[in-house]
């Protein structure tokens, strides 16, 4: 019999984080035995607080108290809101996950319940995935973590990781097929309406433009490449013009924006023709000559690459029109 301990940390949760987790393993569990198996697994929510209120005060959860539960197999944290006091908040907590995974334990933490997994230090030198939105922060809190901000899940000793959202019921899948059987996550893939094959956020991924890094010189460049998407920019040119090398532009670019110039003229690219296939009729082509390709060729590989989809499945699956037609 495996114990599994869903954890309700002090301080804001995503309440549907602990319900989907709960709901979805009761149902893979109760499935199991209808096929005449054997009980395999005992779930259980559990904190150090004896009821948290969350939204407003609306849902409370009333935990088992943690301090009960000396060994457990699979324990979850899920979706947090962090601030700077949620690892004060969490003391206990933090402790009982350390122990625990040194104990044997599997961890698996959903969306920003990566934040208080990594304040435990056992995601140091191991790959982990976050909401896209929070990567930047993620990364400046914890620089020894290696963040994979386009993936779905992360899997790696004994700890499991994944993106935001709601995502998270992909990771629980991932788990059933884990602790069950492949059989089992296909039929909870199909009684809660989840898309089994998803694996990467890069689709819903929208890109951050960071201006908040105090270098006025790379604030000037930012707003040149923004300007002027449609021509051939040269960073030789343009390094020139803000009178300073293109090696100290370089260095200064990636050191306020996280990316290397022509990574940064690639995303904002792509990110302006993201929204032109969503929101007009025009072709893949029309938009690719409006944020200055030439080369289809190049173009697609680009989008391909950032996204995870090629321009025109990104059309067909965001497109206001096919998304309305495919409601009907």
């Amino acid at each position: 019999m495996k114990h599994v301990t869903i954890v309700v940390p002090s301080g804001d949760i995503n309440l549907s984080s602990i319900t989907g987790s709960f709901e979805i393993l009761k149902g893979a569990h109760a499935y199991w035995q209808a096929m005449g198996n054997p009980p395999l697994m005992e779930i259980h929510i559990a904190g150090f607080v004896k009821e948290l209120k969350v939204d407003h005060g609306f849902f409370s959860v009333r935990p088992s108290h943690l301090g009960d539960i000396h060994k457990t197999d699979l324990l979850i944290i899920p979706s947090v809101d962090y601030d700077d006091e949620l690892i004060q908040k969490n003391g206990p907590l933090i402790n009982w996950i350390k122990t625990q995974y040194k104990g044997g334990a599997e961890i698996a933490s959903m969306c920003s319940g990566a934040f208080l997994l990594a304040s435990t230090g056992l995601l140091d030198g191991k790959s982990c995935a976050t909401h896209w939105r929070l990567s930047a922060n993620f990364s400046q809190l914890f620089p020894n973590v290696q963040l994979q901000p386009d993936h779905l899940i992360t899997a790696e000793q004994r700890i499991y990781t994944n993106g935001g959202g709601y995502s998270f019921l992909n990771l629980i899948l991932y788990l059933v097929e884990i602790y069950f059987d492949r059989a089992t996550a296909i039929y909870c893939s199909k009684i809660f309406q989840i898309d089994i094959e998803r694996s990467s956020q890069s689709p819903f991924r929208i890109f951050q433009v960071q201006k908040n890094h105090g270098d006025e010189l790379i604030t000037q460049a930012q707003t040149y490449i923004e300007e002027n998407l449609g021509e051939r920019i040269s960073f030789e040119q343009l390094a020139s013009k803000l009178a300073t090398s293109r090696r100290n532009f370089d260095r200064r670019f990636i050191k306020a924006t996280g990316n290397t110039p022509v990574e940064y003229l690639q995303r904002v690219k792509v990110e302006v023709a993201k929204s032109t296939l969503e929101k007009s009729n025009k072709s893949v082509l029309e938009v690719m000559i409006d944020v200055g390709y030439s080369d289809e060729k190049a173009f697609r590989e680009v989008f391909k690459k950032i996204t995870g989809l090629s321009p025109l499945d990104y059309k067909e699956k965001f497109h206001k029109t096919t998304a309305e037609m495919s409601c009907m």
